[in-house]
């Protein structure tokens, strides 16, 4: 009974730099496959899919700087809330006491 063994899924950043390194043709698929254990195929599915949406990082502009100053501000809001709660609490217990 042959058991196959799950790896953990690649990232995002290690797909890219498979996907670059099998783009520029520097070395054969056969060394690729060895070097980072994935197999052939994959490492064709990852370069298609950069080479078909790779257009996609350029036309988004930097959405992800955006979104994380976005999420600090609303971070920092509701930092801000609870901090005025909590001194309204302790106010208010420490008179009761």
């Amino acid at each position: 009974m042959n058991k196959r063994i799950r790896k953990t899924p690649h990232t995002a950043a290690f797909k890219f730099k498979v996907a670059i390194e099998s783009i520029k043709g520097e070395r054969t698929m056969a060394e690729l496959c060895q070097e980072y254990a994935v197999a052939s195929s994959q490492i064709y599915k990852w370069r298609n899919a950069l080479l078909e949406n790779g257009s996609d990082v350029f036309s988004k502009g930097t959405p992800a700087k955006f979104d994380q100053e976005a999420e600090v501000e609303k971070l920092h809001a509701t930092i801000g809330r609870l901090k005025v709660e909590n001194d309204f609490l302790a106010k208010v217990l420490g008179k009761s006491r």
